[in-house]
Protein backbone atom coordinates (compact mmCIF):
# COMPACT_ATOMS: atom_id res chain seq x y z
CA UNK A 1 0.00 0.00 0.00
CA UNK A 2 1.58 3.25 -1.16
CA UNK A 3 0.47 6.12 1.08
CA UNK A 4 2.95 8.82 0.10
CA UNK A 5 0.62 10.74 -2.20
CA UNK A 6 -2.64 10.57 -0.26
CA UNK A 7 -2.19 13.89 1.52
CA UNK A 8 0.51 15.43 -0.66
CA UNK A 9 -0.73 18.94 0.08
CA UNK A 10 1.29 18.91 3.29
CA UNK A 11 4.56 20.84 3.29
CA UNK A 12 7.15 18.45 4.75
CA UNK A 13 10.14 20.17 5.74
CA UNK A 14 16.13 7.44 24.08
CA UNK A 15 14.85 6.46 26.94
CA UNK A 16 11.09 6.52 27.32
CA UNK A 17 9.69 8.86 30.01
CA UNK A 18 7.53 7.40 32.77
CA UNK A 19 3.76 7.14 32.56
CA UNK A 20 3.36 9.68 35.34
CA UNK A 21 5.87 12.48 34.75
CA UNK A 22 6.48 14.44 37.91
CA UNK A 23 7.90 17.89 37.68
CA UNK A 24 7.21 21.60 37.74
CA UNK A 25 4.32 23.02 35.79
CA UNK A 26 4.55 26.35 34.00
CA UNK A 27 1.56 28.64 34.37
CA UNK A 28 2.00 29.83 30.80
CA UNK A 29 4.20 29.02 27.81
CA UNK A 30 5.50 31.78 25.52
CA UNK A 31 7.71 29.51 23.41
CA UNK A 32 5.13 28.61 20.76
CA UNK A 33 4.85 30.25 17.36
CA UNK A 34 1.12 30.79 17.79
CA UNK A 35 1.68 32.59 21.08
CA UNK A 36 4.23 34.94 19.51
CA UNK A 37 1.96 35.81 16.59
CA UNK A 38 -1.08 36.40 18.81
CA UNK A 39 0.90 38.49 21.29
CA UNK A 40 2.31 40.77 18.59
CA UNK A 41 -1.09 41.18 16.92
CA UNK A 42 -2.77 41.85 20.27
CA UNK A 43 -0.28 44.57 21.25
CA UNK A 44 -0.50 46.18 17.82
CA UNK A 45 -4.30 46.10 17.94
CA UNK A 46 -4.34 47.65 21.42
CA UNK A 47 -1.96 50.39 20.31
CA UNK A 48 -4.02 51.03 17.19
CA UNK A 49 -7.26 51.43 19.15
CA UNK A 50 -5.71 53.82 21.69
CA UNK A 51 -4.03 55.93 19.00
CA UNK A 52 -7.30 56.18 17.08
CA UNK A 53 -8.63 58.37 19.91
CA UNK A 54 -5.54 60.61 19.81
CA UNK A 55 -5.32 61.12 16.03
CA UNK A 56 -7.17 63.67 13.92
CA UNK A 57 -7.06 61.67 10.71
CA UNK A 58 -5.99 58.49 9.00
CA UNK A 59 -2.52 59.69 8.06
CA UNK A 60 -1.80 60.97 11.55
CA UNK A 61 -2.97 57.65 12.95
CA UNK A 62 -0.67 55.73 10.57
CA UNK A 63 2.31 57.92 11.52
CA UNK A 64 1.63 57.59 15.24
CA UNK A 65 1.14 53.83 14.96
CA UNK A 66 4.42 53.48 13.05
CA UNK A 67 6.27 55.35 15.76
CA UNK A 68 4.68 53.42 18.61
CA UNK A 69 5.32 50.12 16.81
CA UNK A 70 9.03 50.97 16.81
CA UNK A 71 8.96 50.69 20.58
CA UNK A 72 6.08 48.27 21.17
CA UNK A 73 7.35 45.54 18.86
CA UNK A 74 10.84 45.14 20.40
CA UNK A 75 9.29 45.42 23.87
CA UNK A 76 6.79 42.63 23.12
CA UNK A 77 9.44 40.40 21.58
CA UNK A 78 11.74 41.04 24.55
CA UNK A 79 8.97 39.98 26.96
CA UNK A 80 8.28 36.82 24.94
CA UNK A 81 11.98 35.96 24.65
CA UNK A 82 12.72 36.37 28.35
CA UNK A 83 9.63 34.44 29.48
CA UNK A 84 10.46 31.66 27.01
CA UNK A 85 14.09 31.39 28.13
CA UNK A 86 13.00 31.46 31.78
CA UNK A 87 10.23 28.90 31.25
CA UNK A 88 11.82 26.12 33.31
CA UNK A 89 12.85 28.48 36.09
CA UNK A 90 9.37 30.01 36.26
CA UNK A 91 7.81 26.55 36.42
CA UNK A 92 9.54 25.95 39.76
CA UNK A 93 7.82 28.95 41.32
CA UNK A 94 4.34 29.17 42.79
CA UNK A 95 1.47 30.46 40.68
CA UNK A 96 1.35 33.82 42.42
CA UNK A 97 5.07 34.39 41.95
CA UNK A 98 4.83 33.38 38.28
CA UNK A 99 2.11 36.01 37.83
CA UNK A 100 4.21 38.61 39.65
CA UNK A 101 7.32 37.88 37.58
CA UNK A 102 5.35 38.07 34.33
CA UNK A 103 3.86 41.43 35.31
CA UNK A 104 7.24 42.80 36.38
CA UNK A 105 8.79 41.70 33.09
CA UNK A 106 5.88 43.38 31.30
CA UNK A 107 6.57 46.66 33.09
CA UNK A 108 10.29 46.44 32.32
CA UNK A 109 9.52 45.65 28.68
CA UNK A 110 7.29 48.73 28.51
CA UNK A 111 10.14 50.85 29.84
CA UNK A 112 12.50 49.22 27.34
CA UNK A 113 10.18 50.07 24.45
CA UNK A 114 9.94 53.66 25.67
CA UNK A 115 13.73 53.84 25.94
CA UNK A 116 14.10 52.66 22.33
CA UNK A 117 11.94 55.54 21.11
CA UNK A 118 13.59 58.04 23.48
CA UNK A 119 17.12 57.17 22.36
CA UNK A 120 15.96 57.40 18.76
CA UNK A 121 14.75 60.94 19.35
CA UNK A 122 11.15 60.00 18.47
CA UNK A 123 9.75 60.52 21.97
CA UNK A 124 10.53 63.57 24.05
CA UNK A 125 9.66 63.79 26.87
CA UNK A 126 9.52 60.05 27.53
CA UNK A 127 6.42 58.75 29.41
CA UNK A 128 8.29 56.27 31.55
CA UNK A 129 5.55 55.55 34.07
CA UNK A 130 2.82 55.32 31.45
CA UNK A 131 4.96 52.91 29.44
CA UNK A 132 5.62 50.74 32.50
CA UNK A 133 1.93 50.59 33.38
CA UNK A 134 1.00 49.84 29.77
CA UNK A 135 3.51 46.97 29.64
CA UNK A 136 2.21 45.62 32.95
CA UNK A 137 -1.43 45.73 31.78
CA UNK A 138 -0.71 44.11 28.41
CA UNK A 139 1.38 41.34 29.97
CA UNK A 140 -1.42 40.67 32.48
CA UNK A 141 -3.89 40.23 29.62
CA UNK A 142 -1.51 37.99 27.68
CA UNK A 143 -0.86 35.74 30.69
CA UNK A 144 -4.58 35.57 31.48
CA UNK A 145 -5.32 34.52 27.90
CA UNK A 146 -2.67 31.78 28.04
CA UNK A 147 -3.97 30.48 31.37
CA UNK A 148 -7.56 30.35 30.07
CA UNK A 149 -6.38 28.46 27.00
CA UNK A 150 -4.46 25.99 29.16
CA UNK A 151 -7.56 25.38 31.27
CA UNK A 152 -9.41 24.52 28.08
CA UNK A 153 -7.33 21.34 27.84
CA UNK A 154 -8.83 19.85 30.98
CA UNK A 155 -12.41 19.29 29.76
CA UNK A 156 -11.14 18.17 26.35
CA UNK A 157 -8.81 15.57 27.86
CA UNK A 158 -11.48 14.43 30.32
CA UNK A 159 -14.02 13.99 27.53
CA UNK A 160 -11.46 12.04 25.51
CA UNK A 161 -10.70 9.75 28.44
CA UNK A 162 -14.39 9.10 29.08
CA UNK A 163 -15.02 8.48 25.39
CA UNK A 164 -12.19 5.96 25.26
CA UNK A 165 -13.47 4.21 28.40
CA UNK A 166 -16.92 3.99 26.87
CA UNK A 167 -15.38 2.58 23.70
CA UNK A 168 -13.43 -0.02 25.67
CA UNK A 169 -16.49 -1.29 27.55
CA UNK A 170 -18.63 -1.33 24.41
CA UNK A 171 -20.31 -4.79 24.45
CA UNK A 172 -19.29 -5.39 20.84
CA UNK A 173 -15.61 -5.00 21.66
CA UNK A 174 -15.58 -6.42 25.18
CA UNK A 175 -17.61 -9.56 24.43
CA UNK A 176 -15.58 -10.37 21.33
CA UNK A 177 -12.35 -10.00 23.28
CA UNK A 178 -13.55 -12.17 26.17
CA UNK A 179 -14.93 -14.81 23.80
CA UNK A 180 -11.60 -14.90 22.00
CA UNK A 181 -9.83 -15.37 25.33
CA UNK A 182 -12.22 -18.16 26.37
CA UNK A 183 -11.62 -19.96 23.09
CA UNK A 184 -7.87 -19.82 23.69
CA UNK A 185 -7.83 -20.82 27.38
CA UNK A 186 -7.45 -24.58 26.80
CA UNK A 187 -5.74 -24.65 23.42
CA UNK A 188 -3.31 -21.76 23.92
CA UNK A 189 -3.38 -20.56 27.55
CA UNK A 190 -0.33 -18.33 27.15
CA UNK A 191 -1.96 -16.54 24.24
CA UNK A 192 -5.20 -16.12 26.21
CA UNK A 193 -3.26 -14.66 29.13
CA UNK A 194 -1.48 -12.17 26.83
CA UNK A 195 -4.83 -11.17 25.32
CA UNK A 196 -6.34 -10.43 28.74
CA UNK A 197 -3.22 -8.51 29.77
CA UNK A 198 -3.56 -6.31 26.69
CA UNK A 199 -7.23 -5.69 27.47
CA UNK A 200 -6.33 -4.81 31.07
CA UNK A 201 -3.72 -2.31 29.85
CA UNK A 202 -6.28 -0.62 27.60
CA UNK A 203 -8.60 -0.14 30.57
CA UNK A 204 -5.75 1.11 32.75
CA UNK A 205 -4.58 3.68 30.18
CA UNK A 206 -8.15 4.91 29.69
CA UNK A 207 -8.61 5.51 33.41
CA UNK A 208 -5.32 6.92 34.67
CA UNK A 209 -4.39 10.59 34.46
CA UNK A 210 -1.17 10.86 32.45
CA UNK A 211 -1.04 14.65 32.30
CA UNK A 212 -1.52 16.91 29.32
CA UNK A 213 1.13 15.22 27.16
CA UNK A 214 2.85 11.85 26.75
CA UNK A 215 5.60 10.60 24.49
CA UNK A 216 4.80 9.25 21.05
CA UNK A 217 6.52 6.01 22.05
CA UNK A 218 3.92 5.49 24.80
CA UNK A 219 1.07 6.06 22.37
CA UNK A 220 2.58 3.61 19.88
CA UNK A 221 2.89 0.98 22.63
CA UNK A 222 -0.78 1.41 23.55
CA UNK A 223 -1.86 1.15 19.91
CA UNK A 224 0.19 -2.02 19.49
CA UNK A 225 -1.65 -3.61 22.40
CA UNK A 226 -4.97 -2.72 20.82
CA UNK A 227 -3.86 -4.23 17.51
CA UNK A 228 -2.71 -7.38 19.32
CA UNK A 229 -6.23 -7.85 20.69
CA UNK A 230 -7.92 -7.29 17.34
CA UNK A 231 -5.39 -9.54 15.60
CA UNK A 232 -6.71 -12.50 17.60
CA UNK A 233 -10.24 -11.68 16.48
CA UNK A 234 -9.64 -10.93 12.79
CA UNK A 235 -6.61 -13.10 12.10
CA UNK A 236 -5.34 -12.76 8.53
CA UNK A 237 -8.03 -10.19 7.70
CA UNK A 238 -6.10 -7.64 9.75
CA UNK A 239 -2.79 -6.93 8.01
CA UNK A 240 -0.74 -4.34 9.88
CA UNK A 241 2.56 -2.72 8.98
CA UNK A 242 4.49 -0.60 11.47
CA UNK A 243 7.05 1.87 10.07
CA UNK A 244 8.47 3.51 13.17
CA UNK A 245 11.32 6.01 13.44
CA UNK A 246 13.08 5.80 16.84
CA UNK A 247 14.10 9.45 16.44
CA UNK A 248 10.41 10.43 16.70
CA UNK A 249 9.73 8.59 19.98
CA UNK A 250 10.21 11.61 22.25
CA UNK A 251 7.68 13.84 20.47
CA UNK A 252 4.92 15.01 22.83
CA UNK A 253 1.29 14.27 21.95
CA UNK A 254 -1.99 14.39 23.90
CA UNK A 255 -2.84 11.15 25.75
CA UNK A 256 -5.01 8.67 23.85
CA UNK A 257 -4.27 10.31 20.51
CA UNK A 258 -3.05 7.43 18.34
CA UNK A 259 -5.19 4.52 19.57
CA UNK A 260 -8.57 6.02 18.49
CA UNK A 261 -7.14 6.56 15.00
CA UNK A 262 -6.02 2.95 14.80
CA UNK A 263 -9.40 1.80 16.10
CA UNK A 264 -11.10 3.83 13.38
CA UNK A 265 -8.93 2.11 10.79
CA UNK A 266 -9.97 -1.31 12.09
CA UNK A 267 -13.64 -0.44 12.44
CA UNK A 268 -14.04 1.16 9.01
CA UNK A 269 -11.43 -0.78 7.07
CA UNK A 270 -11.34 -4.35 8.41
CA UNK A 271 -14.80 -4.97 9.89
CA UNK A 272 -16.89 -4.18 6.76
CA UNK A 273 -14.66 -6.21 4.42
CA UNK A 274 -14.74 -9.98 4.06
CA UNK A 275 -11.17 -9.92 2.78
CA UNK A 276 -9.99 -7.54 5.51
CA UNK A 277 -7.80 -4.51 5.06
CA UNK A 278 -4.25 -3.29 5.20
CA UNK A 279 -3.33 -0.82 7.95
CA UNK A 280 -0.06 1.07 8.13
CA UNK A 281 1.07 3.16 11.09
CA UNK A 282 4.19 5.22 10.53
CA UNK A 283 6.20 7.81 12.42
CA UNK A 284 9.05 9.84 11.00
CA UNK A 285 11.20 12.68 12.22
CA UNK A 286 11.82 15.42 9.65
CA UNK A 287 14.04 18.06 11.18
CA UNK A 288 12.19 19.60 14.10
CA UNK A 289 8.87 18.05 13.02
CA UNK A 290 7.49 14.54 13.56
CA UNK A 291 5.01 13.19 11.00
CA UNK A 292 2.50 10.54 12.12
CA UNK A 293 0.36 8.63 9.62
CA UNK A 294 -2.43 6.10 10.09
CA UNK A 295 -3.45 4.65 6.73
CA UNK A 296 -5.99 1.95 5.89
CA UNK A 297 -7.63 0.50 2.81
CA UNK A 298 -11.43 0.71 2.67
CA UNK A 299 -13.94 -1.58 0.94
CA UNK A 300 -14.99 -0.56 -2.56
CA UNK A 301 -17.81 1.96 -2.56
CA UNK A 302 -17.41 2.90 1.10
CA UNK A 303 -17.01 6.58 1.86
CA UNK A 304 -15.60 8.27 4.95
CA UNK A 305 -18.75 8.01 7.08
CA UNK A 306 -18.09 7.33 10.73
CA UNK A 307 -14.68 9.02 10.88
CA UNK A 308 -16.08 12.22 12.42
CA UNK A 309 -16.22 12.09 16.22
CA UNK A 310 -12.81 10.59 16.93
CA UNK A 311 -11.08 12.76 14.34
CA UNK A 312 -12.67 15.93 15.65
CA UNK A 313 -11.58 15.05 19.19
CA UNK A 314 -8.02 14.37 18.04
CA UNK A 315 -7.90 17.59 16.03
CA UNK A 316 -9.11 19.73 18.93
CA UNK A 317 -6.74 18.24 21.50
CA UNK A 318 -3.80 18.50 19.13
CA UNK A 319 -4.56 22.21 18.63
CA UNK A 320 -4.83 22.76 22.39
CA UNK A 321 -1.44 21.18 23.04
CA UNK A 322 0.62 22.43 20.09
CA UNK A 323 -1.42 25.37 18.79
CA UNK A 324 -0.30 26.37 15.27
CA UNK A 325 2.63 23.95 15.38
CA UNK A 326 0.30 20.95 15.39
CA UNK A 327 -1.09 20.03 11.96
CA UNK A 328 -3.93 17.61 11.19
CA UNK A 329 -5.20 16.34 7.84
CA UNK A 330 -7.33 13.41 6.71
CA UNK A 331 -8.56 12.24 3.34
CA UNK A 332 -9.62 9.38 1.09
CA UNK A 333 -7.89 8.71 -2.22
CA UNK A 334 -8.09 5.67 -4.50
CA UNK A 335 -9.62 3.45 -1.83
CA UNK A 336 -7.06 4.40 0.84
CA UNK A 337 -7.94 6.52 3.85
CA UNK A 338 -5.22 8.39 5.71
CA UNK A 339 -4.95 10.54 8.81
CA UNK A 340 -1.79 12.57 9.01
CA UNK A 341 -0.49 14.60 11.92
CA UNK A 342 2.53 16.85 12.37
CA UNK A 343 3.84 17.73 15.82
CA UNK A 344 6.94 19.65 16.92
CA UNK A 345 9.81 17.74 18.48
Amino acid sequence: MNDTQILSAFHEPQPEPPDHPVGPVALFDACQVGVVLRAVLFVEAAAGVVLAYLSNGLMEWVVRLSIVTGGALPATLAWLLVTCLAKRWLARLSRKIQYAVALLLGALSGVYGCAVLWFSGLLDPAPWWASALSGLALSALLVAARVMRAKGRTPADTAARLAELQSRIRPHFLFNTLNSAIALVRAEPAKAEALLEDLSDLFRHALIDRGEAVSLAQEVSLAQRYIAIEQVRFGERLRVKWVLDPAADLAKVPPLLLQPLVENAVRHGVEPSDSGAEIQISTQRRGSVVVIKVTNTVPAGQGVQGHGVALRNVRERLALLHDLQGQFRSGLKNGVYQVRLEVPL
